[in-house]
């Protein structure tokens, strides 16, 4: 009975021993999103007129804008589309004209 009480404690410190190396030698990464699919700058801000603040959200990835603010009164999360910066910031002048109506020259 000894001889077996004695093995199965042996056994079990064995087993007991591998888990605690297994625990300190993994590596000790953070990896909450892997495969995230874009790299994001959030930036506060006010809404000019009003007591809400917001908060703009920038995709850099896919190059969206996007904002969101809380209304206390409603107690809701009001979401603003999302604008393609790429239309915003278009800098081949395809869809530019002067005051006058017609294009620009070409650079």
């Amino acid at each position: 009975m000894k001889r077996r009480m004695l093995s199965v404690l042996i056994i079990l410190n064995v087993l007991l021993m591998v888990s605690l190396t297994y625990r300190f030698m993994r590596s000790n990464d953070a990896v909450a999103q892997v495969h995230r699919p874009s790299d994001y700058i959030l930036i506060p801000g006010e809404v000019s007129g009003g007591s809400t603040a917001v908060v703009y959200m920038v995709d850099t990835t896919n190059g969206w804008l996007g904002a969101m603010a809380y209304d206390d009164s409603r107690n809701a999360l009001d979401t603003m589309p999302a604008i393609d910066l790429s239309r915003v910031f278009d800098t081949s002048g395809s869809g530019r004209t002067t005051p006058n109506g017609t294009k620009p020259p070409a650079r």
